[in-house]
């Protein structure tokens, strides 16, 4: 029996520490306003258009025909800036149509190794595609999402093909129509060349064949999160050996500390413990110091 899956009418939209669509809408966001507002101080300093184009344009848009293994690591930085704001726009809101289906099925941790995959498996097959002889190439640089966001598209109906979008409590889409639509629109936008549509067809496969690994117990992104946790865990502190440490100061002054007599009560000194405990020798004032000193001396 099929399973139809619904986003249920209590779902809540997850934290943004826990949300990766988010966090992957923010940074293309980054990414546009950085390249357009770097594009419009240099026209507004007078400089020449083509200035801008060899040092930015050329080093982060996938290249086109004629210039193909002149500078491949366009294939990781074209997907995270846009030629126009209705490209991005329209990128982000699927984007975020597909990325939260995927998030909620299958955990945030997965989406964001999607979209680097994708964007890098996208660009390999762009760039692979301009050597198929007699085929015409593309004569622009190629900048967006587009390989990202179908993989998105691929993914969630990989993991859910009967999922249905409800847009009210008792108005819904199947996601098989969203897509469709989407995939539609991809194609037109692409002008029919043959490298864009590679880029998509790259997108889609890299989408497909994750989900693939993943329901066949493979972590394929774990790797990445693993490192974030190392560099997380370098640069915060454990909190549990700081504690273990205060704990340890702790019970070294309890041990040197003799037994009070009447003049200094046990509860005032431990008091005066709790507050070195919480905030340090520093934080005592003259009277406290004067009555540790003199609960020790009085010990001797």
């Amino acid at each position: 029996m099929k399973t139809v899956f619904r986003r249920s009418s209590s779902y809540a939209i997850p934290g943004y520490s826990r949300n990766a669509v988010l966090q992957l809408i923010v940074a293309s966001g980054i990414g546009f306003v950085t390249y357009h507002l770097i594009r419009i101080i240099m026209l507004v300093a007078d400089a020449s258009p083509m200035v801008f184009h060899n040092n930015f344009t050329a080093n982060l848009g996938l290249p086109p025909t004629g210039l193909l293994g002149y500078k491949v690591w366009t294939v990781l930085t074209y997907g995270w800036s846009h030629a126009g704001f209705w490209e991005l726009f329209s990128n982000m809101i699927w984007l975020y149509c597909f990325g939260s289906v995927v998030q909620m099925l299958i955990g945030y941790k997965q989406i964001i190794p999607l979209f680097i995959y994708a964007l890098t498996v996208g660009g390999v097959f762009y760039l692979l595609s301009q050597l198929i002889p007699g085929i015409p190439g593309t004569t622009t640089y190629v900048f967006g999402a587009q390989a990202a966001v179908t993989a998105m598209a691929v993914a969630a109906l990989t993991v859910a093909p009967n999922y249905r979008m409800y847009f009210t409590p008792t108005f819904s889409i199947p996601l098989t129509v969203v897509a469709i639509v989407f995939f539609a629109l991809m194609v037109l936008n692409s002008n029919l060349e043959v490298s864009k549509i590679a880029l998509l067809v790259g997108g889609a496969a890299t989408g497909f064949g994750y989900i693939r690994l993943t329901q066949n117990g493979y972590r394929p992104g774990g790797w990445m999160y693993d490192i974030f946790e190392r560099l997380d865990t370098m640069v915060v502190p454990d909190e549990h050996k700081v504690r273990a440490g205060q704990n340890k100061k702790r019970s070294q002054v309890l041990n040197r500390m003799p037994e009070p007599k009447t003049s200094n009560t046990q509860k005032r000194i431990d008091d005066i413990l709790e507050k070195i405990h919480q905030h340090g020798m520093n934080s005592l004032t003259k009277e406290e110091r004067d009555i540790l000193n003199k609960a020790g001396n009085e010990g001797h």
